[in-house]
């Protein structure tokens, strides 16, 4: 790193530190704990950057004076002392970029994970193993979903729906949101979700085991993943959805590829072909995302809070046990014997425990 290049960096957080240092002090801010908690963990982490900061330019000042006397005095034991010095100062530096380095890295990840709860989110459910049965159950868990958006206050768009060939959905994608925790409270969906029913068409009474697998990523703005458009491929196709007269007459359907990550996302939900291409872009832009925080997280060996939210979808988190009216939760080991309820939008408990099982670890 060069020299100029950490001068300007070290203003950049300690310019920060400085707006931090005024807005915690405010009476608006120190009366709202969440935000307080917040802040309050960024001052610190910053403040450890001031303090390297003022360090460095201790030596920065002692640097100029060991140069000045090489290039202006005339005594030569002194200007060997000075030489020695600039030596042992030039060195100091490769610890100052290395500890910069270790304490923003961790700054960063922490300051790009630290707010995601709170954004809204994708939610996106697929059909496993089961066939028919597996779109049926999918069609069930976005009703569960619906009801319990409805009662959370949020709102959500079908971004994306293929329907099964008898009943339910093959895929469908949600764009949810709301005004608080959106992604923190249904981050803990992601992974397999088991079912255990008679099917509708077993005429012989048989308890089937199927499975679908839902992602909740979080909704990211453009400003955070910036996707260049020469790396996505672009097809248009007829749409096969509801739509009256619209249906197969234009293409208003959107597919992109993601050339680089081979990503693919389709919206065939709209009218306009522009906005289903803007809908495909922000679900593509959160996938990257969550992509690239897994590498981050990987790179800079941080381990997640739990195995709660790992948002691994090969992961089973759930059995949903219709002939015992039960939901069990595998990764808290914990049942309800509510399952209509559970079905019907009440899974706010399941969430809750899942939230402190997180803080546990």
């Amino acid at each position: 790193m060069k020299k100029y290049s950490l001068i300007k960096k070290f203003e950049e957080y300690e310019n920060e530190f400085r707006k931090i240092s005024k807005s915690i002090i405010q009476p608006n801010i120190i009366s709202d704990q969440k935000k307080y908690k917040i802040l309050l963990k960024k001052y610190l982490k910053l403040e450890k950057i001031v303090s390297l900061h003022k360090e460095y330019n201790k030596k920065i000042v002692l640097l100029q004076e060991a140069n000045f006397i090489l290039k202006n005095d005339s005594d030569q034991e002194l200007k060997e002392f000075a030489s020695i010095e600039k030596e042992k100062i030039l060195e100091n530096f490769s610890f100052f970029e290395k500890e910069f380095s270790n304490l923003t890295s961790s700054f960063s990840e922490e300051k790009t994970i630290e707010g995601e709860d709170e954004r809204n989110a994708i939610v996106e459910l697929r059909s496993g193993t089961g066939g028919d049965e597996a779109c049926l159950f999918v069609e069930d868990i976005l009703r569960m979903y619906t009801m319990y958006f409805k009662k959370s206050g949020w709102k959500y768009k079908i971004i994306h729906a293929q329907k099964g060939k008898v009943k339910g959905y093959k895929e469908i994608i949600l764009d949810v949101n709301g005004e608080e925790e959106v992604y923190g409270s249904l981050k803990f969906e992601s992974g397999v979700h088991r079912v255990q029913r008679i099917p509708k068409t077993e005429s012989q009474g048989r308890v089937h085991t199927s499975a679908i697998t839902v992602a909740v990523l979080p909704k990211v703005k453009d400003i955070e993943v910036n996707i260049n458009l020469s790396d996505i491929k672009k097809d248009t196709f007829r749409s096969s959805g509801a739509g009256g007269q619209h249906v197969n007459k234009t293409e208003s359907a959107v597919r992109l590829t993601h050339l680089p990550s081979k990503i693919t996302v389709e919206c065939q939900e709209g009218r306009s072909q522009h906005k289903n291409f803007e809908k495909a872009i922000s679900v593509l832009r959160s996938k990257i995302y969550q992509i690239e925080k897994e590498k981050k997280l990987k790179e800079i060996s941080i381990q997640r809070k739990s195995l709660v939210s790992t948002g691994d979808r090969s992961v089973k988190i759930r059995t949903y046990n219709y002939p015992k009216s039960r939901v069990t939760d595998h990764r808290i080991h914990k049942s309800f014997h509510d399952l209509a309820g559970f079905m019907n939008g009440n899974i706010q408990e399941m969430i809750n425990v899942l939230k402190i099982f997180e803080k546990k670890k």
